[in-house]
């Protein structure tokens, strides 16, 4: 059986997705799944366990430059190979415009259907067309994490029910990246995932120096990352500040992944970084400025936890909770 799979963006999404790809692994081991993705996020899906082939798109990038000859051709090219293959099944994850145009034109086999949800979910993103180019609109339970919603659709789709079980299926490296991200191993490093593209959800560097100095008295080292300008100033800025700690270089996001895999630890805000954190699973506290980590926060209440707190958490809430979850690395 043939599966194409639609989860073009963002980064927090398309990790969430990975779990649903495990799903179909175990329901149906013959199967063949490919991913249609923004070409950023490709590293990662190619990582992603049961993933066949990774067709890369540059939407974002298409619709602010929609009349350039290139943009033309790099479309025609994309068309290509999304209808390279047919499929017995096309799932669009999304559930937005973009991702409707993306699985309608998509090629189907004779006995091919496109699936879609046909309802919104509780604080996420929707849009009808969606379930307007779908063979087949699911109803998924409107008040569910993103998880459990395109592991939901999957099997709604696919005939099979989603396992207990859950896990993401994304590799990495876990003995390279350390040297190459500046991690010496004489000490157990926790990242400290400071950026997001939302200001909003942010955390004020007087706090990530305070939880900063609590891990280097516990005899934690501090790495941090950025992905752009503004965020490797705050980094600078922070690391200045403690007594040990690492500024990354701005890494490419696999190898990213793989810096953070090689950490005992990761604490940071509700941002793709603190979701690639917990995909990789390892030890984390997400902090939440906004009542939604029931949707997509943490599943696992074990090794992960997620502190919410108003206008943001507090340095000891997310300190106790790093205590909480620094005992399983000690049990491990």
């Amino acid at each position: 059986m043939n599966i194409l799979l639609v989860k073009l963006s963002s980064l927090g999404d398309v990790l969430h997705a990975m779990a649903a790809v495990q799903d179909i692994v175990r329901a149906l081991p013959d199967a063949r799944i490919d991913w249609v993705v923004e070409r950023a996020f490709a590293p990662l899906v190619q990582r992603c366990a049961g993933v066949q082939r990774v067709i890369a798109c540059d939407l974002r990038r298409w619709r602010r430059s929609i009349w350039r000859r290139s943009t033309r051709v790099a479309w025609r090219d994309f068309k290509a190979e999304l209808q390279r293959q047919p499929y017995d099944a096309v799932i669009d994850l999304q559930g937005l415009s973009k991702s409707a145009l993306v699985a309608w034109l998509a090629r189907c086999s004779p006995t091919g259907k496109r699936f879609a949800m046909a309802n919104q979910t509780d604080g996420s993103s929707y849009e009808a067309p969606t379930r307007w180019v779908a063979d087949v609109a699911l109803r998924v339970s409107p008040h569910s994490h993103a998880v459990a919603r395109a592991r939901e659709l999957c099997a709604l789709a696919l005939g099979y029910t989603s396992p207990e079980q859950l896990s993401f299926g994304l590799a990495a490296d876990r003995s390279k990246p350390a040297a190459d991200a500046g991690n010496d191993g004489a000490k157990r490093v926790v990242a400290l995932l400071h950026g997001s593209s939302r200001a909003d959800k942010g955390w004020p560097p007087a706090n990530w120096i305070e939880l900063g100095r609590c891990l280097n008295a516990a005899g934690w080292r501090v790495a941090l990352a950025h992905g752009n300008d503004e965020e490797q100033r705050q980094a600078t800025q922070i690391a200045a500040a403690l007594d040990d700690a690492m500024v990354w270089p701005r890494l490419p996001l696999d190898a990213l992944a793989d810096a953070l895999a090689s950490c005992a630890g990761a604490v940071g805000v509700d941002s793709g970084l603190s979701h690639l954190a917990v995909a990789l699973g390892l030890p984390h506290v997400q902090i939440y400025n906004f009542d939604t980590a029931w949707r997509t926060g943490p599943i696992s209440a074990i090794k992960q936890r997620s502190v919410f707190g108003l206008p943001s958490p507090s340095v000891d809430a997310v300190w106790q909770a790093w205590q909480a979850v620094s005992e399983m690395i000690k049990a491990t």
